[in-house]
């Protein structure tokens, strides 16, 4: 049981691990080239992310390309550098390709990871009275905008026939959400993990309402299309997502060392990262991107679209390319059972 919570500087660099994140964050920094050969794949990732996965399952070995490695702090900048090309391939959560779709960004989603969505959470103090989603309304509520969290809790309330409007909504990333939440200055905190995690492990909130059936629990590797033209690079990007999927089977069947990688990776205390391993990371499940992802997405578009988040509207479909799904499952295959409490 973790006694404090982790300093907001640590907070920072966690804001998604291939999750869900939005929001604005810093650029991206080197980092370090596995492989061999001559062509290199330029891979985006995030602290945490894809190259402590696969590192730790050990996929990283006989490749023959190389992958270089740059980290980002979250999506929206990663697709950036997808969009200018200094990245060819990436991992983020499902609201970035939406934002980058509407600022007619150069990026196709290749590849998918169906989940739970019981670690996206709306979390109130533990001494709080509200006990159901319909007596958010007039309270204020922390959320990250831009981010699934920020689709959750608009489709949370759109559940109970409320609106953003009907609440107090503050913008803050989530080591000021943190802050403002356990100080008591918001009524509540739409989050994901490993926050939720954290706050349930430091018994600082509880959970009022999950995004388990509300939220899509989709993750995506995101191509620049100039990477996907070119033939080598692309019979990379089908060897390197072969791997990522192998990978997560391994998180799968090895939870605990799963763990205990993530913790070191990211300054998490072990029991936080095992807990949002079992809620949220593990039960993911590589699936197709198909007609019914596009169309989950799609309606994500369309929301941000009428809260006028995004300037215009978004066909998803132009930003999607179904070639590496090989006898991949539908997107709507269930995810892994989710162990997490």
């Amino acid at each position: 049981m973790r006694r404090r919570l982790v300093p907001a500087a640590l907070l920072l660099p966690l804001a998604l691990l291939l999750s869900a994140c939005g929001g604005n964050s810093a650029a991206s920094t080197g980092g370090d080239t596995d492989g061999s050969g001559s062509l290199t794949l330029n891979v985006g990732d995030q602290k945490g992310g894809s190259e402590a996965i696969l590192r730790a399952a050990g996929e990283l070995k006989n490749l023959d390309y190389r992958i270089r490695w740059s980290t980002f702090t979250s999506g929206p900048p990663l697709l950036e550098a997808v969009n200018a090309k200094a990245v060819d391939i990436g991992g983020v959560g499902n609201p970035p390709p939406v934002f980058a779709a509407g600022a007619d960004s150069k990026i196709t989603v290749v590849s998918a990871w169906h989940g739970t969505s019981k670690g996206d959470t709306i979390l109130v103090p533990n001494d709080s009275k509200l006990t159901g989603t319909a007596q958010l309304k007039g309270r204020s509520v922390a959320v990250a905008q831009g981010s699934s969290a920020h689709y959750q809790l608009v489709a949370s309330l759109r559940k109970v026939g409320l609106g953003l409007g009907d609440v107090k909504v503050k913008y803050l990333q989530p080591a000021d959400a943190l802050a403002a939440f356990t100080s008591g200055k918001v009524d509540a905190w739409a989050v994901w993990d490993p926050y939720t995690s954290q706050v349930l492990k430091g018994k600082q909130g509880r959970v009022l309402t999950t995004g388990d059936g509300i939220t899509n629990g989709l993750t995506f590797q995101v191509a620049a299309p100039d990477a996907l033209r070119d033939k080598k690079k692309t019979a990379a990007i089908k060897d390197y997502l072969q791997r990522l999927q192998r990978a997560y089977t391994w998180v799968y069947d090895h939870e605990e060392e799963w763990a205990k990688v993530w913790a070191k990776e990211t300054g998490l205390p072990e029991d936080v990262a095992l807990a949002a391993v079992k809620r949220t990371y593990a039960t993911r499940v590589a699936v197709a991107v198909d007609k019914p992802l596009i169309a989950s997405e799609q309606e994500i578009a369309d929301t941000f679209t009428r809260l006028r988040l995004i300037p215009r509207k978004v066909d998803f479909a132009d930003f999607t390319d179904p070639r590496f799904n090989g006898d991949l499952p539908a997107s709507t295959t269930a995810p892994r059972p989710s162990e997490g409490s």
